[in-house]
């Protein structure tokens, strides 16, 4: 059905097949499908997630941190399969009850803590190890700003534009159009204000930066959602590239992008982490090999 012919009814019931390439992974109520506990590692940081860009996000933290020096924030992550439905098994819905990755489950203190969504997780670290966060008030505000900032823009790239131009079951033009427009809006966003400054906190590298690039950064260097880079003229955006860049070639991000990836170059999926050691060893290449 089209867009111009569709004519929404007076009440809205679940067809489990208009829901496009990802109508498997959604449905309209929440909870756990099946019974399944997550495994626990040996670390004090059990980390549940797949190389998304919000996943992403976290992965690259940990390995900051850990190249900053700070050995406690030594990590398990296990890959959740969201296509195959990991993320409504009990456990992980006892982790994280909206059913998204990445969800933490932080054993460092007296009890077992959970940790979810992807900016709070970043936050808790940041905090947990006085790290990658601002200590003059202003920064720190600053970087708060741009870390909100994120969580509420990339679901209009995501979910919204993302959808739309490369998921949905057919083009529609007036979604494509409506999105396109507002990531275009953000990307200038962002570009103008890394005009006037390294990161987006000043010049210290933080938190704002890390949860931002996997989505941004990734649109205007890497690509992403197919011809999506062209048909947004992300070239035009080059502070954007600058910062994008410059942040990609980190040796910790490097690895941070690597870890719980399921596609892609096989010598860049490390599906599961639990010692430093295994980017060099148990990478799908090599374990393929």
């Amino acid at each position: 059905m089209s867009e111009e012919t569709y004519t929404p009814p007076e009440v809205w019931t679940w067809d489990r097949e208009s829901g496009g390439r990802f109508a498997s992974i959604n449905r309209p109520i929440s909870g756990a499908t099946h019974d399944k506990e997550l495994p626990v590692g040996k670390h004090p940081f059990q980390l549940y997630s797949l190389a998304t860009p919000n996943g992403q996000k976290v992965t690259i933290m940990f390995e900051e941190l850990l190249e900053a020096g700070h050995t406690d924030a030594e990590y398990d992550a296990w890959l959740i399969n969201i296509g195959e439905g990991d993320q409504f098994g009990s456990g992980f819905v006892a982790a994280n009850p909206n059913s998204k990755i990445p969800a933490l489950v932080d054993h460092s203190g007296d009890k077992p803590v959970r940790v979810f969504e992807s900016g709070h997780i970043l936050l808790h670290l940041a905090e947990k190890f006085d790290a990658f966060l601002p200590k003059d008030p202003a920064k720190r505000t600053e970087a708060l700003n741009w870390l909100f900032w994120l969580q509420g823009s990339a679901p209009y790239l995501g979910g919204g534009f993302g959808h739309f131009y490369a998921y949905a079951p057919f083009k529609m033009e007036y979604p494509i159009n409506r999105f396109a427009m507002e990531v275009k809006r953000q990307l200038d966003v962002l570009d103008k204000e890394l005009a006037e400054k390294e990161f987006l906190a000043g010049d210290e590298y933080s938190i704002a930066d890390i949860v931002t690039v996997p989505w941004y950064g990734r649109m205007v260097t890497d690509g992403a959602y197919g011809e999506a880079k062209t048909f947004l003229s992300a070239h035009e955006y080059k502070n954007v590239i600058r910062w994008a860049e410059t942040i990609f070639a980190r040796p910790a991000v490097k690895r941070g992008r690597m870890v719980n990836a399921a596609s892609g170059e096989p010598s860049q999926q490390l599906r599961e982490r639990h010692d430093a050691s295994d980017f060099e060893t148990k990478t799908q290449d090599k374990l393929e090999g």
